[in-house]
């Protein structure tokens, strides 16, 4: 609906749009005006500005209190300079008297100027002032004592000033409120007194570290209650130097005493700082909090861990350290500020994470040791576990690796099964889940090798860790926990496989079983990328059965590699029957690793590796006759057969393989013929391809070796037919191969005559031909490239 305004309200709307039109309009006459007079005298004013425009703004000045600030600090600095000139090059020109008197006055002066220089409202130069008087009185200090009590130890001195100038410094600082030097100052000058006097009276390092604690304690409180934030921030820095250093010594007293006595003193020492940390981060922002509960919760275990472990030998101090660890946790059941809180359970996951760290050497070593057994495969089963460790184990064993894993697996399980209200739980209990069960699988095989059980009892426990990890991993369909048992069942699934080299029953055993177990797995499991993973593992492991097999019959190794192809066929057929795509593909892509292992270990017997590149090829065209593998697997065989003729004929000796190739090469491309007639867009590849290569490849190979000119001039005629013929019906196959052989074959007839013309002509002249050639390539450069886009889009239409 439309709004129509009161009649008084629409008269005013009236007349102001008439006032702003009559403001429009002469405005527009006198720009008329203007431009009249303009075009009359070409000499006339400078043109009328516009009505919108105004005067550019000037370029920002420097400010002017940054250039007054500069400009005092540089002559304090100067004042502060001279000063300290004076008092220690000048000063025994004078008299008593006269050094007394002047540093009075001038310490006088300086310490009542900048109450003048407030109440002109002059504060920058007032706060110059008044830090050169700051300087000033601790001169006076270092002059009162050159004069008036020299005899007096420069220590004790040191001490009693430093206390009286913070005292002094922060009295200033109060008097006058609005100077922010002064107090800051005291703080610094705070740091010194108790430090001095512990170092006058010749203190033990305990006596040091209670000097920085008690120092600490008063660098926190000036800071939850100091004035100003300048004041604050000082304080807190001076807390964490002092405090660090505190509980550094107390730390180091801790870890060297020889008793409880001396233990339990350092142990005080860390829990004072501890508590001094604790009232910092009661009422410390977030992140500060934060630290300063985790350093709290570190010194609380240092302490009460130090006094524990005296009575322990040093292998087991680290269990000692670990169950104290879980101390900090009592906090859960305290009115705790959350950011505190969790301070506390990070210094908690500090120490269990060193303690893992500790044992972490012992696990290494049974996991990555029997890869030394690689090099003496089947060389007899040692008599205990540690035996087929190698040389790389630690040396001694650790006994107390398997407790300190299991302690932490326990307080990581605990953690799992009853999580903190106060803590977010989103994931964090699943990675106590997963961490309690890398800890306890971690336990028992450091158990194992501490023990050192019987060779075959600890295959056989890794074989059992192995089933009951996997099973675990295959019931749960996802989540953090699921990804971690599998982790763990595929790395002792790769430790069992690798300690079961050491014997050949061994080998079969575990071999055998891990087959098994992953295919079990792979066929329970319902996440498409787990069933994948495992059943490239049962495949691989198929493998290792297949060659243990060919080495227990005596058999070389390329007379094993037939026997690989077993398994490789067996992966082919499953291929087919799997309704999964993802999972057949994974298997099929092992299934090729092991046909590729069996055509490594066939290299060195020409005939075998024949025969090998044959079944392979057998088993890539049975892999073709299915639709969606045709485009990939139809070249593979076609290679493959053509690579397996090849060298069956250079296996045999044949000094003329067209007798054998050319009658296979006519059938072949009869076959490809058929095959075009019947599907006009089949590649010339798979039709033609196999067919030339056949009989032209391994005629060029003679060729290159033949001193006669008979068969390179056929071989030549031969590659000329096929690459016309390519080029007439638009072929590819025929074009490439064709040219290609030509020529290489006319390559190597001219290769003497060239030969022969670049010994024959001056040295300067290639450089000279080639730099012609360059030219000529540049100059048509444009013209060179239009014509390899139209090469290469015509060679891509073709077939």
């Amino acid at each position: 609906m439309t709004h129509v305004p009161p009649p008084a309200e629409e008269l005013a709307l009236l007349d102001h749009e008439l006032a702003r039109l009559d403001a429009r309009r002469l405005q527009l006459l006198h720009r008329r005006a203007w431009l009249v007079n303009a075009l009359r005298t070409p000499a006339g004013p400078p043109p009328f500005p516009a009505p919108a425009a105004r005067p550019a703004p000037r370029p920002p000045a420097a400010p002017a209190h940054g250039v007054q600030n500069v400009l005092l600090v540089l002559g304090g600095l100067l004042l502060t300079v001279a000063a300290i000139a004076f008092t220690l090059f000048s000063w025994g020109e004078m008299g008593i008297a006269g050094r007394s008197a002047v540093l009075a006055i001038v310490t006088a002066g300086a310490l009542a100027a900048p109450a003048l220089l407030l109440g002109r409202r002059l504060p920058a130069t007032a706060e110059s002032v008044a830090a050169l008087a700051l300087v000033l009185t601790a001169l006076d200090s270092f002059a009162l004592h050159a004069v008036a009590a020299p005899d007096t130890d420069g220590l004790v001195f040191a001490a009693v000033a430093s206390a009286v100038l913070a005292a002094s410094w922060t009295a200033y600082g109060l008097l006058l409120g609005r100077l922010r030097v002064p107090l800051p100052a005291a703080v610094v000058a705070g740091q010194l007194p108790l430090v001095l006097t512990a170092w006058a009276a010749g203190a033990s390092a305990t006596g040091f570290g209670w000097a920085l604690a008690l120092t600490a304690a008063a660098d926190v409180t000036v800071a939850l209650w100091g004035r100003g934030t300048a004041v604050r921030i000082t304080a807190c820095s001076g807390a964490w130097l002092t405090g660090a250093i505190a509980l550094t010594l107390g730390l180091g007293l801790s870890v060297t005493s020889d008793g409880a006595v001396e233990a339990a003193g350092a142990g005080a020492l860390l829990l004072a700082g501890a508590a001094v940390a604790l009232m910092g981060a009661w009422r410390a922002p977030k992140a500060m909090a934060v630290a300063a509960g985790a350093v709290a919760g570190l010194a609380v275990v240092a302490a009460v861990g130090g006094v524990v472990r005296t009575p322990l030998p040093w292998d087991w101090a680290v269990v000692a350290y670990l169950v104290c660890g879980a101390a900090p946790a009592v906090a859960l059941r305290l009115p705790v500020p959350r950011p505190v809180l969790r301070g506390l359970l990070g210094a908690s996951a500090a120490v269990l994470a060193v303690s893992v760290l500790c044992a972490a050497p012992v696990v290494a070593a049974v996991l990555l040791g029997p890869v030394s057994l690689l090099p003496d495969v089947w060389a007899g089963a040692p008599e205990g576990f540690r035996g087929a460790l190698g040389t790389s184990a630690p040396r001694p064993w650790s006994a107390a690796a398997p407790a300190v894993l299991g302690t932490a697996a326990a307080l990581a399980a605990a953690l799992h099964a009853r999580w903190p209200r106060p803590l977010p739980g989103s994931g964090r209990r699943a990675a106590a889940g997963a961490s309690a069960s890398v800890l306890g699988w971690a336990s028992v095989l450091a158990l194992l090798a501490v023990a050192d059980v019987p060779y075959a009892v600890a295959v056989a426990v890794e074989l059992a860790l192995t089933a009951s990890l996997l099973a675990l991993a295959v019931r749960r369909p996802t989540g953090v926990l699921a990804v971690t048992w599998l982790v763990c069942a595929l790395a002792g699934a790769v430790s069992a496989g690798l300690l079961g080299l050491a014997a050949e029953p061994a080998t079969h055993a575990v071999s055998g079983s891990l087959t098994v177990l992953l295919a079990a797995g792979a066929a329970r499991s319902r996440v498409p990328a787990v069933r994948s993973l495992l059943a490239c593992g049962s495949v691989l492991a198929a493998v290792a059965v297949a060659a243990a097999a060919g080495a227990s019959l005596d058999w070389s190794a390329p007379h094993t590699a037939p026997l690989l192809l077993v398994v490789t066929a067996v992966t082919v057929f499953l291929g087919r029957r799997l309704p999964q795509p993802a999972t057949a593909v994974s298997v099929e892509s092992a299934g090729a690793f092991g046909a590729a292992v069996a055509v490594g270990l066939a290299l060195t017997d020409p005939p075998v590796l024949a025969l090998v590149l044959g079944l392979c090829g057998v088993l890539a065209a049975a892999t073709a006759l299915r639709p969606e593998r045709r485009p990939v697997a139809g070249y593979v065989a076609a290679a493959l057969f053509v690579s397996a003729a090849w060298v069956r004929l250079a296996a045999s000796g044949v000094s003329d393989p067209e007798a054998y190739t050319l009658p296979v090469s006519v059938a072949a491309f009869v076959v490809g013929h058929l095959r075009r007639r019947g599907d006009a867009a089949a590649s010339s590849w798979v039709a033609y391809g196999p067919a030339l290569s056949m009989t032209m490849v391994p005629s060029l190979v003679v060729a290159w070796t033949d001193p006669h000119w008979l068969r390179p001039l056929l071989l030549g005629i031969a590659a000329l037919v096929v690459t016309l013929a390519g080029a007439r019906w638009r072929l590819q196959a025929p074009l490439v191969l064709g040219g290609a052989v030509l020529a290489l074959d006319g390559l190597h007839e001219l290769a003497p005559h060239v030969v022969q013309v670049f010994d024959a002509l001056p040295r300067w002249a290639p450089p000279a031909l080639a730099g012609l050639l360059l030219l000529a390539v540049g100059a048509t450069y444009e013209q060179r490239l239009r014509d390899a886009r139209r090469v290469r889009e015509s060679f891509g239409r073709m077939r």
